[in-house]
This record gives C-alpha cells, structure tokens and sequence, in this order.
C-alpha cells in the first residue's frame, strides 16, 4: 500500500497524483494537468533535478552576469522545447545542451536556438528547441544558459547612501511570488520544486548571503559557494551580498546586518529564535533545514519580512517594536513547516502556506508567551482584516481562499489579510472540530511528515484531515450546515466563524474600555486618566489607535483633547505606534500636529512607513504639504518608493502599475480614495 499513489483533485478540478510515502520526492506534476496561469513554463514535461547558477555581481553596473545549468529529466518522448519562465531585463546571451556522442564517442556541446516572447507585464518566456538526441523519457540531460541581469523585479540594488551604515552599495533578491524569473530562466511555479546549488563573485569586502543549506568562502578568490540540499520552489530561492557583519544568538541561529544595527537586532532577538524553534519542534516536528538565519535589511527592502529558507530577511525599520519584531520572527519560523517543506501548488490557494503558518506562529506564540499576548495580537489583526473587508466588499472575489484569477494578473495582487486571517481561521475551525488542540498538533506534525518537500492544494489537506480523523468524516463535518468546507473555500467575504479570543480580555478589556470613553460626545478627561497608557504593550497601544483611526473624523475638540493626552506620549514610542497616531492627525487635519509627521517622514524611508501617510496626504486636503515633504526627502528613497510616491502625489498612475516597482505583498489591488482605508491599515508580513 505504501508504494500506491492516491488521485486527487486540485482546485482546478484536474487530476493530480499525491505520494503517500514521505520520504518520496516532490511530487511528479509533469505527469498530472497542472495549470498555473501565472507561469508560461511547461514545467508539466520535465522533473527539475538540480540547477546550478554561476554568476558575478558588478555593482558599479548594477547587474549580475553569469550562466545557469539546469539538469532535466523528461517525462516523456516527443518533447520538442523546454520553455522557461524569464523577464525582459534579463538578457539571454547563448543556451547549450551537452550531447551523448555517437556509437560511444565523447560528448560534446550543441548551442541550441531559442525565443522570447510576451507573457504578462510581470515577465515573458524562454522557448528552447532541443535536439531529438538528448530527450530519452527519464533521462536527464543537462541545459547551460548564459546571460546578464539588471534591475528586475526580483533585484533591488542600493546605493551606498541609501544603506543604514552608508559604507559600501547592497544587493538583495526578492523572488516571492512571481519575481524570481528576473533573477533566473526557470520555472516560476511554486508547484516545483528542486535543490539548487550557486557560485557567486564580488568585490573585496562584500559577504554573500544565500537561503542554502551549505555555504564555503574562498577570500583568495573573492568567490561564495552555497548548495540547497533540499528540495525549493524558485520563489524560494534569495541572495544578498553587501556589508554585513554577524553575530550567533543560538546553536542554530545567527544574526546579520550592517554594522551599525547589529548590536541593536542581536539585543531585540536574544535567546527568543532558539526558544520559539524549540517550541515548533515540539509541535510539528524536526525543524529540517538546519540552519535558521536572519538577514536585517535596510529600509528599502519592500516587505517586513520574507521566509527564504535558512535564511530569513526581514526589514531592519521593525527592530525599533519588539513586540512586532518578536511576531514577525514568529511567523517566518512556522513557515520553517507550512510553505517552505509544504507549500501551496498554486498561487490561488496562498491560504495553504499563510493561513496554516498564521496558525502555528498562534501556536509557537501561545505556548512560548502565553495565551493573553497571542488573543490580543489575533484580535489586532482580525480588526485589520474587518478594516480591509470594508475597503474591498463583502462579494470581492479576492477574499476567497480559493481565489481564482485570469492569465496575465500578477499573484501578488491577491496578497491580502484574507490568506492569513481567514486561512487562520478556517484551521482554527478544523482544530475546534476536533475538540482538543493537541490533537489537531498531532494531525498537523503528521500532515507535515506526509507531505515534506512536496506542494499540495487544498484537497489534499482536507482528505489527510478526514482520514487523520474517521470519525469526523463518518459525521461528515465537511458538509455542516453553514460551516461547509466548500463554502470556507469558495464563499466571498468574510470568515464564516472567528476563534474564542476571550482568553486575552485582560489586556484586550482596557483598550475598549478607553476607547469607549473616546466615544462620546463629551470624553470624560478625568476617567481617561485613569488608563495609564505608558504602561500598555505596542499591540494594545496600535489596537486603540487603530480603532481611533476607525472612527475617524473625529471633532476638533477632541482631536485637541487627544493631543494634549498623549502626543508627547506617543513621540517617545516605536514606529508601529507613532504612524497611526500621525494617520488620525492627518485624516483630522489636525494642523497643530501638523510637524510630527513632517519629521517621522524625515526619518522613516521606508514603504511600510512612508506609502499610508502619503495616501492620507493626498487624499485630503494637505496635499501641498504631501508635495513639500516629498521634495524635501525624495534624494533619500529608493528609486522604487520614490516611483511609487511621485505617482500618489501627482497623480501619474496607479502606485503599483510599474513593472520595474512590483506589486507589493502589503498593497490593495486599488489605490484608496478619500477618506478610504490606507495602505497601513491592511499591511501584511509574507
């Protein structure tokens, strides 16, 4: 039975073929009927073994030159062309294939002819002729591409100015979701997955970092060596290389960043990522990539944080909450198991990887800091999620878990808090239908044992779940009235049930209770000062402001009364803080606070810091101020953020529309109008 293999459908309705020995390979998609609108590949003909890349960064150029080999095993006879997932800015230089010689005669090298064409917006394809002679059924055979790349989505080049230490320029590589074909010729489908092994040259004094298992350093030969022995998709697959410098916060855990931050991360983290790996093994099982890492980027980077295996990055601006840090950190380890060793096989079913890695982050956080703190922090982000369910509709189909979407539209536009909270929530419901929350750990540890290094889609989810539990099928659960798998799947709108979060009314009772005291017509300032907010944690403090901002406009005399109580309060707080207090000053033209935000966007340059208050900005009545401050910082940002803004102030286009500016894992499909939510309000880690 163990060497049978089990039909299942995925949420394209087509057959796929699901290994029920976990130590078996990927799955074999070449031979099911995958579609991934989001990739032009036809990665369904051939097993990606192995891939190679070779390559050298000129920085003075802003580009990477080098050659990648790819090794290939066809599924069957009769495949005329390999064809690749790739991106305008890079440029193919030659492709060759090695040939068995004839009648036992060496091998030698045929340069083979290729295309490129059109795709989407967010990329092109490859298409390789090959020679009759190497395509044998289950053989493999290897590709050479040789080519240069510069300034695509997935690479993001930084002056020496715009790093935090401002000693020498940074390079960094962001692949998720469908970035990674500007980096490297590939299948850009999280449906396959493969080892991969690099070699990378740079300019004395510059460190390589790769998400790889295994790394070497030649310093006569100014070259990083890096080898991923296990099995990743491509979006998986990040580099950066700069000035870094680092320091070992656990047996398994090191911290890097620019010198000038790196006495800062390795106090914010301590002993925490080695206790918080500890409690997931506990959980879920051996955590099996070896190494954990993490890279602290410069504000630049355009998301908080990115679980690349081995090697987590994450933006250095969250170093100023550890609160936000702490969570952040979290996360990325639970994708250790949910989207990195079991990832979703589509990008329509992203749920599979956040909503179960929101899950365990709940579940590393509850039993590593209590319950209370992670009640508060779901009720935090489940606010978030009602905030952005107001912005986009009850009947927006993106807040399907099941999201489908039409060929040429980016992935990442469905980024959204419904792939995690709602995904949250869906499991949450799985693990309540079980009645003991320790046995839904044990399901999960076995989900993760049968399904290691494979991708998956819902179905195969539900049906371990099912057969993990015969009793809940033989009482058919999957089809409760109201509360149908189906409909959790392919229902619009919000969660159809939301977890007990009473155990956290401790310290989420205070922040409703001043609230409320906000609320009336006439605040009384004698019982407000009863609530000694100094004292709250960041999560309660962004919780009150948050639904402040909620409620926003609010009169005059209470904006007055609200400044006098806690501006200069709110000044001497971290950044997660301080945005949303200057979000209400700015939706309440609140002129008197007016200078607050002119020196947090002094300072702060990042997107997750500068891009909401822009929009607030200009979509009321303070856009010459907008214009002024833009003018007066604009030297200071990233091409990229600079691109974006300029867009928001001037009106030059939809923030998100370049190709050289990606979608945004935290960015609404719509810029907001007046008055509407802002980007902030619906920000998201990956």
């Amino acid at each position: 039975m163990a060497d049978l293999q089990r039909p299942t459908l995925c949420c394209c309705r087509k057959v796929l073929t699901v290994p029920t020995k976990p130590s078996e390979a990927p799955r074999a998609l070449g031979q099911c009927h995958l579609v991934d609108v989001a990739s032009a590949s036809n990665f369904h003909s051939f097993r990606l073994r192995h891939f190679h890349l070779d390559l050298n960064i000129n920085f003075a150029l802003k580009r990477m030159t080098g050659w990648q080999v790819l090794e290939l095993v066809p599924f069957q006879p009769g495949v005329q062309s390999l064809i690749l997932d790739t991106h305008p800015s890079l440029l193919i230089h030659s492709i060759d294939c090695k040939v068995p010689g004839a009648s036992g005669g060496p091998d030698h090298f045929l340069s083979l002819s290729y295309r490129v064409e059109a795709f989407t917006d967010y990329g092109s394809s490859l298409n390789i002729t090959l020679p009759a002679a190497v395509i044998r059924p289950h053989r493999a055979f290897r590709v050479t591409i040789r080519y240069t790349t510069t300034d695509g989505p997935a690479i993001w080049w930084l002056d020496t100015e715009l790093t935090c230490g401002q000693t020498r320029p940074l390079v960094f590589t962001q692949g998720h979701s469908v970035c990674n074909r500007s980096f490297f010729p590939c299948f850009d489908t999280p449906a396959v997955k493969s080892t991969y092994s690099a070699t990378v040259r740079v300019p004395d004094g510059v460190t390589v970092l790769m998400s790889a298992s295994r790394s070497a350093y030649s310093k006569q030969d100014r070259l990083f060596q890096f080898s991923m022995e296990y099995p990743v998709p491509a979006y998986l697959v990040a580099l950066v290389a700069g000035d870094l410098q680092h320091a070992d916060i656990g047996p398994r855990s090191r911290v890097w960043a620019e010198r000038c931050i790196l006495t800062c991360a390795v106090s914010k983290l301590g002993g925490s990522v080695e206790r918080c790996l500890n409690v997931a093994e506990e959980l879920f099982g051996p955590y099996v990539w070896g190494r954990y890492d993490i890279v602290f980027l410069p504000p630049s980077f355009p998301i908080v944080a990115m679980e690349n295996p081995c090697l987590t990055f994450i933006i250095s601006s969250i170093l100023e909450s550890q609160e936000f840090l702490l969570i952040d950190v979290i996360h990325e380890i639970a994708h250790g198991w949910f989207g990195n060793a079991v990832t979703n096989a589509t990008w329509e079913e992203m749920w599979l990887s956040e909503g179960l890695a929101t899950y365990a982050q709940r579940r590393i956080t509850t039993e590593a800091y209590g319950e209370a703190l992670t009640c508060l922090e779901t009720v935090f982000r489940l606010d978030a999620l009602h905030r952005q369910m107001r912005l986009l509709g009850d009947n927006n189909p993106v807040s399907k878990l099941q999201a489908k979407f039409e060929p040429g539209v980016n992935p990442s536009s469905l980024m959204n808090l419904f792939t995690y909270e709602k995904g949250f929530c869906f499991v949450s419901y799985l693990s309540q239908l079980c009645g003991d929350i320790k046995k839904f750990d044990t399901f999960l540890k076995a989900y993760i044992e049968q399904f290691r290094f494979s991708s998956v889609v819902a179905q195969d989810l539900l049906d371990f779940f099912l057969g993990f539990f015969p009793e809940l099928k033989e009482s058919c659960v999957a089809k409760r009235e109201g509360l149908e798998f189906e409909r959790w799947l392919n229902d619009c709108g919000p969660p159809l049930c939301e977890p007990d979060l009473s155990a956290g009314g401790a310290l989420t009772g205070p922040v409703q209770r001043l609230f409320d005291l906000w609320g009336v017509e006439a605040p009384d300032p004698q019982a407000i000062a009863t609530f000694d907010v100094s004292t709250w944690s960041t999560f309660q403090t962004v919780l009150f402001l948050d639904r402040l901002l909620d409620r926003s406009p609010l009169p005059q005399e209470v904006m007055s009364l609200l400044s006098s109580c806690y501006s200069a309060l709110l000044d001497e707080m971290n950044a997660e803080v301080r945005i949303r207090w200057l979000q209400i000053v700015v939706r309440n033209s609140f002129y008197p606070d007016l200078h607050r935000v002119r020196s947090f966007l002094h300072k702060h340059t990042s997107r997750m810091y500068t891009v909401p208050l822009y929009e607030d900005l200009c979509g009321g009545v303070m856009k010459c101020f907008a214009v002024e401050v833009f003018y007066q910082t604009q030297a200071r940002l990233h091409p990229n953020l600079r691109k974006t803004l300029q867009q928001i102030v001037f009106h030059t286009g939809p923030a998100n529309a370049s190709a050289t500016d990606p979608p945004l894992l935290d960015t609404p499909t719509e810029p907001p109008t007046s008055g509407a939510i802002a980007l902030r309000d619906v920000n998201v880690s990956a």
